[in-house]
């Protein structure tokens, strides 16, 4: 009789064994109604589980991340099923549920195309429509192999021998004929699915992710728990397109990439002025909040990163090259030794802590090709790196003065809405357990000091130490990781780092990462596609293009600009041989805040005619009450 433990604490008995369709019945006939899995003992399983011992359980519903996740899972294997009836002979290999939808991979000789698309879409519809039953069957290893061998899935057979033998094989069937080898769980039927999904986009994709392997057609695809959820979502990716920032990059002529130097930015003037104002906003912040600006070296003797313990976690990442002596150095994927090289020089005391050291370090990682995205995601790119060390009675103040930074700068930059992740101690760690319960307590006071919503990635912080990671969420909704602080317990040790504490004796250093934006070139990128590339004046890259009405008010524009720059902010003067609703249109295509005409009447009464940015409204101001009123708007918010 097996006593069922609910998540309120309240208990059920029941005289036999149980499945969680019957606990989600014996709960209510709603939930069982809109139940989907559900957690015995904290491990996911399908609702038809026999529960025959005493446990925990909890029953998820499309609510539940738990819930529409597995809507997702099923919805691939239906959308599977669907293109192995319209296309016979077609090979299923992977199919995992990812952010906001689902995937599979398939061997197909024809390639898909998009009338194929809403043909299996269409077929999805009819198997959901069927409402067909899913059943799970454990399959022994070699039963597996040869099975799956003979009817022409050698994909599926590879997958399975490099399982290791003993290990549980689970085969979901959705209805009679269809079924794979999956973990699950999965729903108890097809039309729980419901029919918000939809297939999105075909594109390639190696075998295993190695590009010594055949291609094979990957169909992605987006499910949600409601029609209005899929609604939202297609909107947003509408939205997004129109606001990709390689478009926009190459509209406002900030940047571009080539492929001699694959994930590395070509900036141009406009891009490399926005890269440069970031810079000098940060660097006054900083220089305000006592951090001391340093630059280490782009290259460093492999032995250093192998006393670090880089080159063992990161070494396949790193670029590496052999001089003629025979020796092994590295460019650096990150700052962290050479800024404890700088804290090694001289003797430090406990007096010297907190000592705050600052980089925009360059930095360069490889990362595989298909992985490259834009600005977002880069090989080669600039780290506003911090690393403070401090005494571990330090470590609450240091973490709640890092966080109200970087809270700051990111509303100064319009993120409002930011979300905390809290990653506590992982399993595989170095450093005591009293200094990590110390850590920890430091670093949740800090969070909670924020008051924002947090969430606690249990067991998922650094082996060296807990972190936090800065979540922002831009203007169409979507979140972006960028900031964080941990608490690293282990490298000073590694590399010889220590103070002279007030009795005498020598400690090791608390040292604290920190990272505001991360990488530079990806929060551009942000920054880029949340703005629509129409930033707040004070970072535009071009804040001014003034345009004489003719060539007879050349040199009064010539003039204005001359002023407007004198007044610290950006300007051009457009002289080209354009009619001006050509040159405007031009300017605002390249997201200038701000065109200023200049025709008689300007010169007349010394004054500019402004026309704003997506507005047909035009107002004439004198040049001196411009200059003063825009120099206002050219500092940021907090400044």
């Amino acid at each position: 009789m097996p006593i069922i433990t609910l998540p309120d604490g309240k208990n059920i008995e029941f005289p036999k064994e149980v499945t969680g369709l019957d606990i989600a019945e014996k709960i209510s006939k709603s939930l069982s109604k809109q139940a989907l899995i559900m957690s015995v003992n904290g491990e996911l399983k399908d609702l038809y589980f026999s529960i025959k011992k005493d446990c925990s359980v909890k029953i998820f519903t499309a609510k539940d991340p738990e819930g529409l996740e597995v809507i997702r899972h099923d919805t691939a294997h239906i959308m599977a099923m669907a293109v192995q009836e319209l296309y016979p002979g077609t090979q299923v290999t992977i199919g995992p549920v990812i952010e906001n939808g689902f995937y599979y991979d398939f061997a197909r000789k024809e390639p898909f195309t998009e009338d194929d698309l809403e043909k299996i879409e269409k077929k999805m519809s009819e198997i959901v429509d069927k409402d067909i039953k899913t059943k799970r069957e454990v399959w022994k290893r070699d039963k597996a192999i040869s099975h799956f061998k003979e009817i022409g899935e050698n994909y599926k057979a590879e997958i399975i021998e490099s399982i290791p033998e003993g290990e549980e094989l689970t085969v979901y069937h959705h209805g009679d004929t269809w079924y794979d080898l999956c973990r699950g769980p999965h729903l108890v039927s097809s039309g729980k699915i419901g029919k918000a999904f939809k297939l999105t986009k075909v594109a390639g994709a190696y075998w295993r992710g190695d590009s010594n392997n055949e291609m094979l057609q990957r169909i992605y695809g987006t499910g949600w728990a409601a029609q209005k959820d899929l609604d939202d979502y297609l909107k947003r990716i509408e939205e997004a397109e129109k606001r990709d920032h390689r478009k926009l990059g190459k509209e406002m002529d900030l940047f571009h990439f080539r492929e001699e130097s694959p994930g590395s930015v070509f900036w141009h003037e406009k891009g490399w002025a926005l890269f440069q104002k970031l810079i000098n906003y940060m660097r006054a912040r900083q220089d305000a909040a006592g951090y001391k600006e340093v630059n280490t070296p782009e290259v460093l003797d492999r032995l250093l990163w192998e006393k670090s313990g880089h080159w063992e976690k990161y070494g396949e990442n790193m670029y590496t090259s052999e001089t003629p002596d025979e020796k092994v150095f590295a460019i650096k994927p990150m700052n962290c030794p050479g800024h404890i090289q700088v804290f090694n020089q001289g003797l430090k005391s406990y007096r010297d802590l907190p000592l705050r050291i600052t980089e925009f370090g360059k930095v360069h990682r490889y990362e595989p090709s298909g992985a490259l995205h834009g600005l977002l995601r880069v090989r080669a790119f600039t780290q506003d790196d911090a690393h403070i060390f401090c005494s571990e009675d330090q470590i609450t103040s240091e973490c709640l003065n890092v966080t109200n930074l970087i809270l700051d700068i990111y509303k100064d930059l319009g993120f409002e809405k930011v979300v905390l992740k809290y990653a506590d101690r992982p399993e595989v760690r170095v450093g005591e357990d009293k200094v990590w319960d110390k850590a920890e307590a430091s670093l949740l006071e800090a969070v909670k000091a924020t008051k924002l919503e947090y969430s606690i990635n249990k067991g998922e912080g650094a082996f060296y130490g807990p972190k936090i990671e800065f979540v922002l969420r831009d203007a169409i909704g979507r979140d972006w990781q960028c900031g964080t602080v941990q608490v690293d317990l282990n490298l000073p040790g590694r590399l010889d780092a220590t103070y002279v504490d007030k009795d005498g004796t020598k400690k090791v250093p608390v040292m604290l990462h920190r990272a505001l934006f991360g990488s530079l070139e990806r929060f551009i990128g942000i920054l880029i596609e949340n703005y629509a590339g129409k930033f707040p004046f004070w970072i535009s890259p071009l804040q001014i293009v003034v345009i004489p009405i003719s060539g007879d008010f050349e040199e009064y524009a010539i003039k204005v600009s001359k002023k407007i720059k004198e007044a610290g902010m950006s300007s051009t003067v457009d002289l080209k041989n354009h009619n001006l609703n050509y040159k405007i249109r031009e300017h605002s295509l390249a997201k200038v805040p701000i065109l200023l005409i200049c025709g008689k009447k300007e010169v007349d009464s010394n004054s500019v005619t402004i026309r704003r940015l997506d507005s047909n409204k035009q107002e004439n101001m004198e040049l001196n009450k411009f200059l003063k009123t825009f120099s206002a708007l050219n500092k940021a918010p907090s400044i």
